[in-house]
Order: C-alpha cells, then structure tokens, then sequence
C-alpha cells in the first residue's frame, strides 16, 4: 500500500485530515510535534486520534520552538484572545497572537524528513484558510511553496503536499469527518484549555462552535 506521513495535533482539522488520507487507501503514519506548546492535552487527543483511526505508527517528537517564536500558544506572558467577535477572525491583516512564527515550515519540514526515510511521497497537513484565524502559514501559495521546496531538498523528489481540507469551511470540514466516521469527542482544539475543558471564548472555540452549528451536528465538546 502507498504510505502518507499525517501531522496529526489532535485538533478537529488535523483529526479529518487523517481520515481523509485513510479514506484513499493509504497507509498513513501519524506524527506529532511537540513544540513547545504550554498545554499537553492536545499530545493525548492526537494519541487517541491516531489509535481511533488506526494509523500504521504514531510519533511524537519535541522540537521547542518556545525560545525562538514567541506566541500566545509557547509563551505564559502572552495572553491567549478571547471573545472576539467573528468579524475579527481571520479578517484581511488579522494575525492573532496565536500564531507561531514558523510553525507549519518546521512541522512540514520533519513530515518530510519522515516521509523520505519511509519511502513515502504523501504528506498529509490539516491547515485551512476558510474559517481560520489568518494565519499566513495556512495559505495555499504556502503549501505550493512548500511543496516545490520538498522537490529540490531531497535525493529524488516526487513529493505531494495534500491539504484537503485547505478551502472549506469549518462546517464542511465536520460534515466530511462525520461522513468518514469521525467522532470528534475524541479532538482537542481549545488554545486556553481549563484543565480537560475547553474554554469556549478563544478563537479555536468560537469556529469550532460555529463550525458545528453551522454543519447541524451536536457538539460533543466540554467547555468550562
């Protein structure tokens, strides 16, 4: 069978995308970056995501991009927003504190690592630019980049950088992971969570919520 190297975070995108890449009859290889982000609950979602969808293998390896890239999501004096309006999210020029300088390069760049040495030329990535929170490393023209940068930075090239989910909505992202069997109670996305629950006022929770509503599916998630 053909092999798909997956970033898997254990959030709702990155949980579809797996099971898209399942639904195509590859082999898929779940990895999982720890990177310095300040809540490990989301490192046992993508446990449970990758079991639940039977990936072939599950790695987690620790790159701490903390001391480089400072963001809401690597540094404790940076606040996390809350309760912005959904006007706010994702508007043209709106780069929230939540982004990680770098982030999807580096996580593309070990999906690539793995992929060669496993003899893959699938790379699976989650990122989506509809309903985001504007970051600028979930564009297409990023993954396009990306993808020519694999061609030249490995011994044979050949390599396809899959977004599939880059150009839908939230709720159709939902409507697609329901119709694969996805079970979202087992996905994480909040960036502020309140021990296992989520804090419902962060950006990844106002979509979240809205992507649910939206599809007409019941919201399996705890918020505090």
């Amino acid at each position: 069978m053909t092999a798909a190297v997956v970033l898997l975070s254990g959030g709702l995108d990155s949980t579809t995308a797996l099971a898209v890449a399942r639904s195509q009859g590859l082999t898929c290889y779940a990895l999982t970056v720890k990177y310095g982000q300040l809540h490990q609950i989301e490192l046992a979602a993508a446990a449970r995501v990758a079991h639940a969808l039977g990936a072939a293998e599950h790695r987690v390896v620790e790159v701490d991009l903390g001391p480089l890239a400072r963001s809401a999501l690597t540094s404790p004096q940076i606040a996390v927003p809350k309760d912005r309006p959904l006007a706010e999210i994702g508007a043209p020029g709106d780069v929230p504190s939540t982004y990680v300088p770098a982030r999807n390069t580096v996580l593309l760049a070990l999906a690539l690592a793995w992929a060669e040495s496993l003899g893959a030329r699938e790379i699976f990535v989650g990122v989506n630019v509809l309903d985001a929170s504007g970051y600028p490393d979930c564009r297409p023209e990023f993954v396009r980049a990306f993808e020519a940068l694999a061609q030249v930075a490995t011994r044979t090239g050949g390599f396809h950088v899959r977004a599939p989910l880059i150009e839908l909505t939230k709720a159709q992202i939902i409507q697609q992971g329901i119709a694969l069997g996805v079970d979202y109670a087992m996905t994480h996305s909040c960036y502020d969570p309140q021990g296992d629950a989520a804090c419902g006022r962060c950006d990844a929770c106002v979509l979240r919520r809205k992507g649910f509503a939206e599809a007409g599916v019941s919201d399996p998630t705890r918020y505090g």
